[in-house]
């Protein structure tokens, strides 16, 4: 479970998230919208403890996130191209983070074969490294970098960004697939409207900082986001 308490942060000046509290259950799929600017990159950074907050706390499975390590041990996140190390091939890179996690290079590679229609051959034993792979290829090892110690917290910040169609529904079903099937609590920021209602049971739309729409997902949540957005100033 993730709490957020009294979470605030500002960048000269202006408050960029204010969020009083919030609660995210175990095993919940949660879906994070909003227009550029909303705080929602902010808010996951928070999260991770990449950024200090102006003020607050949040608790992961109870650990003060800026207090205690123990909460990284159960957490996997892909946020942008800076969460990769690009000097490395594929492979490298996958079996440097098995290494961490007390993995070995027999299991990595077990591991990776659940990705082979998401990866469509276009990753692995291509002796090429991360950094010369296109945006749409890096978030697909970054994802399943997020994903190689078998986390119970999931956090991806516009995973859908820069794939193409099918790598779109690929991914969709890989989600479903770790919610059903593992229970993990994912936390997925999007601007596609129609994909993070697909994948998430509760959306939260934030607007500059703040929490305006909070919402479990039916087969209406769609056109009630559209319709909020289509007015929104």
């Amino acid at each position: 479970m993730i709490q957020v308490n009294n979470l605030t942060k500002q960048y000269g000046g202006v408050t960029v998230v204010n969020i009083p509290s919030l609660t995210i259950p175990r095993s919940e799929s949660f879906g994070l919208v909003g227009n550029n600017g909303a705080g929602k990159t902010t808010f996951f950074r928070m999260l991770l403890d990449l950024v200090k907050p102006e003020s607050g706390e949040v608790l992961s499975d109870g650990f003060n996130v800026r207090e205690n390590e123990e909460w990284k041990k159960h957490t996997g996140s892909f946020l942008d191209e800076g969460f990769l190390i690009d000097f490395l091939t594929p492979e490298e890179y996958f079996y440097f983070l098995g290494d961490l996690h007390g993995i070995s290079k027999d299991q990595v590679n077990k591991f990776l074969e659940r990705f082979a229609d998401f990866f469509n051959d276009e990753i692995l034993s291509k002796k090429k490294y991360v950094r010369t792979l296109s945006k749409g290829n890096q978030k697909k090892v970054g994802i399943a970098a997020a994903l190689i110690g078998e986390p119970d917290i999931l956090v991806l910040d516009e995973p859908f960004a820069s794939l193409d169609p099918s790598s779109q529904i690929r991914l969709k079903k890989l989600l479903k697939d770790l919610q059903t099937e593992k229970q993990v609590t994912m936390l997925i920021s999007s601007h596609d409207l129609n994909h993070v209602t697909e994948v998430c049971g509760r959306i939260v739309v934030l607007d500059k900082g703040d929490i305006v729409h909070d919402i479990k997902t039916t087969e209406n949540t769609l056109k009630e986001l559209e319709s909020y957005f289509s007015v929104e100033d």
